[in-house]
């Protein structure tokens, strides 16, 4: 398409939003208590920090400000401010309250726009399955683009399922007076994935062109059981038990994928 010669600022709004999740199997309480506490750690809202960092990176703006704000008993909120010119980065300054970030939500503010993530680990004692799930919403105004960070986000989240939205909103002007309520080519949110990505998930998109919305789902294709185990080492299980936990893993990725509940597979027999 070519670009367009516009009357004043790029009016449309861009956003991007995902749910991600990952899923595992732990056996015991204690497997599961350690799980959630592996998830606070590893997605903490330090890492999730550089991860928004790299993102506005990637699609072009400039971090200026960071703050961290820790919650009891856990959890956090990180607001990050971001300018469109380059700046100085020793004008950048991270607040941490106690140093002690425990995780889950990061909002970063672009000058026109903004980027948030929010993280929920959840198990059940009654199946073992433990799902952890990122909300992540890049939402931008004018040239800067958030699918140039579609890649990157379902690459650092390793993800399991992948659920996403790509809407665009209001309208701007070009030199003649036109309205255009879009500025760029797109049939699917999956014109902008990358090959490796495409040949790992399974996937259905339900688009909305009079709209400009595109949606998205993604479910993985296969997996290594041994990547889903939990404090378990899997030569301690036998064929029938990996088999039974193969099955509970996949009801659990297609109920997200589908959006309904499988029926209960039977416990294996002791």
């Amino acid at each position: 398409m070519q670009k367009l010669k516009l009357h004043g600022f790029n009016n449309l709004t861009k956003s991007l939003s995902f749910c991600i999740y990952d899923i595992c199997y732990a056996n015991n309480n204690d497997s599961r208590n350690s799980y959630i506490s592996y998830i606070d750690e590893q997605y903490n809202a330090i890492r999730l920090t550089k991860i928004l960092k790299k993102t506005c990176s990637i699609i072009g703006a400039n971090v200026l400000n960071v703050f961290h704000q820790d919650y009891e008993p856990q959890g956090a909120s990180v607001t990050i401010l971001v300018c469109e010119d380059p700046i100085n980065l020793e004008t950048v300054k991270i607040i941490n309250k106690n140093n002690n970030i425990v995780s889950s939500s990061v909002l970063a503010h672009l000058d026109k726009s903004h980027i948030c993530v929010h993280t929920y680990p959840e198990s059940h004692p009654q199946n073992g399955i433990c799902t952890f799930r990122a909300d992540i919403e890049v939402s931008t105004c004018g040239i800067i683009s958030p699918l140039n960070a579609l890649n990157y986000l379902i690459h650092q989240l390793e993800s399991d399922i992948v659920t996403i939205e790509y809407r665009i909103r209001g309208f701007t002007r070009d030199i003649h007076g036109i309205k255009h309520f879009i500025d760029h080519k797109i049939n699917s949110i999956q014109n902008f994935m990358s090959d490796d990505i495409k040949s790992m998930y399974e996937m259905i998109d339900v688009n909305i062109y009079q709209e400009n919305i595109f949606h998205t789902r993604m479910l993985l294709k296969e997996f290594n059981l041994k990547n889903y185990l939990f404090n378990i080492n899997i030569e301690d299980l036998s064929i029938v038990e990996r088999s039974y936990i193969i099955d509970l893993l996949w009801k659990e990725m297609r109920e997200i994928f589908y959006g309904r509940n499988i029926p209960i597979i039977k416990k294996i027999k002791k």
